[in-house]
């Protein structure tokens, strides 16, 4: 039986179990302390409780009650956390929307939460739809709106059962899908940020990925719950990023690989003083083995990885910094995204027979965990069919464990291509791919086959100057995988399409060959 389960129970400072109540505490314990920074504005402890407190009064007046939805819309900024803060002290629920959304597709997620209002920066507005909630921009007009608003705490007393946060996914289709998060769930994370990232009060906590995202919000709850240093990002660039870890003496962070691409990649690597640096976090995209040692080798600090997902909060497993070994008898633990976060069961189902999946078997990753969303907003099939008998969500991401209980990733469950009856699973091959000197990114799909059913296609990005062909990359991959596995056909593109955490759009990918035919998936 493949199901791994872990147990422990928490320490620390924190005691709040709620999101409004770990405001305050911090505020009390540490009201001078830098709780965010973004650019050359810091907002303490002190301060951040008291404009939270101002925004759940001016949400008040405006007709926010427990259970409204009240969204915002803007790059990564210190009133993210004001908005969330102050929403969750009167029970209402923050919707983070994606700035990086057309207009039509974020006038589906507004219309789907029903927000109350909308608090939106001034280069945003433009993409909300006419007539809908209440607009207020950021600026001029949020802070009179703040000042406006009458003094004094709210009456409602948050529970740790309270919905927070409304997460959409992104880069799908159909109708909009909200994860609901509770305060409950959202706990866990200082939890992970004291035992895994080794994070504490002096930490000194770098966000480049949106707050809208789980990647964003979730992680940065690792530092700040500490009562920790968080430094925001507004625009990725790898000088700039390079910039404020040197600047601010980072100590973690959290990147998707592509942004640790970056970093490794960028000629101001060298000149930068990156000694404050004690661990990089990397997940929420495959990283390539060789793409992971290159980074360990010229970052030069603790490395850990993390498998999670929105519906989980945040991480499930961990790969420490002590598992990776390059170059050492456990140098294959690399492909791992470590073991489950002791306070969580973890199980890979077989999806034929509903059954766990042997030792190094393939199967669906089913988590168990106070982590766990409640459900999909205003959607119940769809969250009966992830959240199943026993506490079990399924999360639609294929896998396998191995003896030790290390997890290794195979992709969505929906993105394994089926060649000739075989089971090809895209990581595997990307990760040989990816051991080319000359691929800078690879992207793995199925395409039709009349023979075959599917086949395999790769989509590259070649790195500069490179001369690379199709013949060479295929002839490279079979000296390496099964003929099955390995690509028939390659394209060559500028830069593959990817959503807010940094995942490939596989969809994206595979939908010009897929046109007018449908794909079985599982």
């Amino acid at each position: 039986m493949t199901a791994l389960t872990s147990t422990g129970t928490s320490k620390g400072s924190v005691v709040s179990d709620t999101l409004a109540g770990l405001i305050r505490e911090l505020a009390a314990r540490r009201p001078d302390a830098p709780a965010v920074t973004l650019g050359e504005h810091t907002c303490t402890f002190a301060e951040l409780d008291a404009r939270s407190s101002r925004v759940a009064s001016a949400l008040t007046a405006a007709g926010v009650v427990p259970g409204s939805r009240v969204a915002i819309l803007d790059k990564n900024a210190p009133t993210f956390y004001e908005v969330v803060f102050g929403a969750a002290r009167i029970g209402a629920v923050t919707v983070g929307l994606n700035f990086r959304l057309a207009a039509p597709e974020l006038a589906e997620i507004v219309a789907d939460a029903g927000p109350v209002v909308v608090v939106v920066a001034p280069e945003f507005a433009h993409l909300l739809p006419a007539g809908g909630p209440r607009v207020v921009q950021l600026g001029e007009e949020y802070e009179a709106w703040l000042a406006a608003a009458p003094a004094g705490e709210p009456t409602h007393r948050p529970d740790p059962d309270d919905v927070v946060l409304q997460l959409y996914s992104s880069g799908t289709t159909g109708r909009p899908k909200g994860a609901m998060l509770t305060s409950a769930n959202l706990m866990w994370t200082p939890r992970m940020g004291r035992e895994f990232y080794g994070m504490d009060a002096d930490t000194v906590n770098l966000v480049p990925s949106p707050l809208f995202h789980i990647g964003g919000v979730g992680y940065s709850l690792t530092a700040l719950g500490q009562g920790g240093h968080t430094v925001l990002v507004r625009d990725v660039d790898p000088v700039a990023l390079l910039r404020l870890i040197e600047r601010h003496r980072v100590t973690h962070t959290f990147l998707v690989p592509a942004v640790v691409q970056m970093l490794a990649d960028s000629p101001a690597l060298s000149g930068t003083d990156l000694s404050s640096l004690r661990r990089i976090a990397y997940g929420a995209a495959p990283m390539g083995e060789t793409q992971l040692l290159t980074a360990i080798a010229l970052i030069g600090c603790d490395f850990m990885g993390v498998y999670g997902m929105t519906e989980t909060a945040g991480s499930v497993t961990a790969l420490a910094p002590g598992d990776h070994d390059p170059g050492g008898p456990r140098a294959g633990l690399l492909r791992s995204v470590g073991r489950p976060v002791p306070w969580l069961e973890i199980r890979v189902v077989d999806p034929v027979t509903g059954t766990d999946a042997p030792v190094g078997g393939v199967g669906e990753i089913w988590v168990r965990s106070g982590q766990n969303t409640v459900g999909y907003w205003g959607q119940p099939a769809l969250t009966a069919e992830a959240l199943v008998e026993g506490g079990w969500l399924r999360t639609g991401d294929a896998a396998y464990l191995d003896a030790e209980g290390y997890l290794y990733m195979h992709d969505r469950m929906k993105d394994m291509v089926v060649s000739g009856g075989e089971n090809v699973y895209p990581a595997e091959v990307e990760n040989v791919l990816y051991a080319h000197p000359e691929v800078l990114e690879a992207a793995v799909i199925g395409v039709p086959s009349e023979r075959w059913g599917e086949t395999v296609k790769a989509i590259v990005v070649r790195r500069p100057g490179a001369t690379l062909d199709a013949a060479g990359l295929i002839a490279f991959a079979r000296d390496r995988l099964a003929h099955y596995k390995c690509p028939t056909t390659v394209d060559f593109a500028d830069e593959l399409p990817r959503n807010a955490s940094g995942k490939v759009l596989k969809k994206v990918l595979r939908e010009p060959f897929w046109a007018g035919t449908e794909r079985q998936v599982n």
